[in-house]
């Protein structure tokens, strides 16, 4: 009964991760985090999918092992903080909903820009 449970929960964070990659307020990190964590539980076929994933896995990997975001993410993030922001005043968004999203946006681009970014490759023996 546990296995299908850790499943799903990590087909569901695995969906919402993804969709956080192109939605501004939603944050992809933490839900790959949660679906390695539960594949992990799981299904060591879709842990090694996950991991090995080209675009999922460096993300997992840098912050497992550095609680690190690259900074080639953070410019990313930060671009579509901006962008989301921006488009909301352009489009006539009330002041208090502008606020509230200013508010929420600087809290998420102030985490990003804290975190450390990823360890530079030593370079290889020649």
């Amino acid at each position: 009964m546990t296995r299908p449970l850790w499943i799903a929960i990590g087909l569901a964070s695995l969906t919402t991760g993804a969709a956080g990659a192109v939605l501004p307020l939603l944050p992809s990190t933490p839900f790959l985090l949660l679906a390695a964590y539960a594949f992990a539980r799981s299904s060591p076929r879709l842990h090694a999918w996950l991991l090995e994933h080209p675009a999922f896995g460096p993300v997992i990997d840098d912050w497992r092992r550095h609680r690190a975001i690259a900074r080639r993410t953070k410019i990313a993030a930060l671009a579509v903080i901006a962008a989301t922001l921006a488009l909301s005043a352009l489009l006539g968004v009330s002041a208090w909903i502008l606020a509230i999203q200013a508010v929420v946006l600087s809290g998420s681009a102030i985490f990003i820009v804290t975190r450390p970014d990823r360890p530079r490759a030593a370079p290889a023996d020649e």
